[in-house]
């Protein structure tokens, strides 16, 4: 039967063949697709952000997602270093393009109050109970690499080649991306030629998308300082050699470091995050426990930052005459290097699709993401910022003079809808541009 609908996709098809390529901003053919198939691509993310798993514990989100990319008739791999899930999409002859999301979440408890927000809660690695939310936007991630799938799977005209569909484990913690590339992921599955991801911005209005070439995120590192001193009664601190007056002085002395000892125009960080030592009013303590997050862009400040921080903490604790304190480094996330030809063709792609008003070229960020390892394996690699909150509800919070609830916040969440409308379009362009159609001749 030929109804009003059949009728109304007759007419968007016979539009997008008088546009040219259907790479054009408004796709007729993906627009009709959208508006087809978003409702379902909602839920997905919908149950996907009641359901979160901490790192390394994404069995159920892994499965779910592999039953997601079977069902598109992708060729599915599970146990990728650990709950990593690949799968393989041909279409024809062409270049590969690796698409990553991530599927961890955090231990966050939920504050939104929406009708689906997460009410898990699990016990973690020190037996406490935490509550667990996708605080950081990983369910938009998995819900936009489905629809993208799904989409793709559907309409193999708009693209010719081989797309990896990859969900990642505990980016989290810093460690999914290193664990599938040690499991032999460029080396079992087709090389890429390309690797793409797109992360949510808790700033930036739905609808928009920011690219930036080179370094875009940061090197983190997590280093714990355990200061040795000797314990005694407060009323007799002469007895003792006190740990705490030691982390004192460093907490000081290593805020010097980025100050005076590099370079201004290189970005660092160093923050103590916590201090940990004594118990009881009037006891000097044997030791004191620091832990520190450490950000930088290249290798040379990161190796100088390290080498400052374990200097610093020598020369305080021999100041006491206290032991030399044990430095550990441990957590270490490189630097994301956005390939600059590949992400100047992915923002000139999205400009031509978004238009030029919606596609920015943020700041660098000194967060931390995993997806930069895949570049320093070889693999060519962009990830571009996802606008994920309406500008009225960023609107509000201006007129407020308060921040928007940050990314890891209790309070955030995406405007699903729009964020996943702006995801899927993005990423389709970018593979029919990266992965164009076959010519006859070709």
């Amino acid at each position: 039967m030929f109804t009003v609908r059949n009728f109304v996709l007759v007419l968007l098809v016979l539009q997008s063949s008088t546009t040219g390529s259907g790479q054009e901003p408004g796709n007729p053919l993906i627009e009709a697709w959208l508006t087809e198939n978003l409702p379902a691509v909602v839920g997905v993310y919908k149950e996907l952000h009641a359901a979160p798993e901490l790192s390394l514990q994404e069995e159920k989100t892994a499965t779910r997602m592999a039953d997601e990319l079977r069902k598109i008739g992708a060729e599915v791999t599970t146990g990728i270093g650990g709950h990593g899930v690949v799968g393989v999409l041909k279409n024809g002859p062409g270049k590969a393009l690796m698409y990553r999301a991530d599927m961890d979440a955090l231990p966050v408890t939920e504050q939104t109050g929406l009708p689906y927000a997460s009410q898990v809660k699990v016990t973690d690695d020190r037996g406490a109970v935490v509550g667990v939310m996708h605080a950081c936007g990983h369910d938009i991630h998995m819900a936009s690499l489905i629809g993208v799938a799904r989409l793709l799977a559907q309409h193999k005209d708009l693209w010719s080649g081989t797309v990896i569909f990859l969900c990642q484990p505990a980016e989290e913690r810093g460690a999914g991306a290193e664990a599938m590339l040690n499991d032999g992921l460029l080396v079992r599955f087709p090389r890429p030629d390309f690797a793409v991801a797109l992360h949510v911005g808790a700033e930036s209005p739905t609808g928009s998308v920011g690219v930036r070439s080179g370094y875009s995120m940061a090197n983190v590192d997590s280093i714990d300082i355990t200061i040795k001193g000797r314990g005694g009664h407060g009323a007799y601190p002469e007895t003792a050699i006190d740990p705490i007056v030691i982390a004192a002085r460093l907490i000081l002395d290593l805020q010097t470091i980025v100050s005076r000892e590099i370079k201004p125009i290189e970005p660092a960080v160093i923050t103590v995050g916590a201090i940990n030592g004594g118990t009881k009013h009037n006891i000097i303590p044997d030791d004191c426990k620091l832990q520190i997050t450490v950000r930088s862009y290249s290798a040379e400040v990161r190796q100088q930052l390290w080498d400052a921080i374990r200097r610093k903490a020598n020369a305080a604790a021999a100041s006491s005459g206290a032991p030399e304190p044990e430095v550990e480094i441990s957590e270490g996330t490189p630097s994301l290097y956005n390939d600059p030809a590949l992400s100047e063709r992915v923002a000139e792609t999205l400009r031509k699709r978004l238009g030029a008003k919606q596609v920015e070229s943020p700041d660098p960020s000194m967060g931390g993401e995993d997806f930069g390892r895949y570049g320093l394996a070889g693999v060519p690699i962009c990830m571009f910022r996802l606008g994920s909150v309406p500008a009225a509800r960023l609107d509000e919070f201006a007129a407020k003079k308060q921040p928007p609830p940050s990314l890891h916040s209790p309070l955030y969440y995406p405007e699903p809808e729009s964020t996943l409308r702006t995801g899927i379009v993005s990423m389709a362009a970018i593979v029919a541009d990266l992965l164009p159609p076959q010519k006859a001749s070709e």
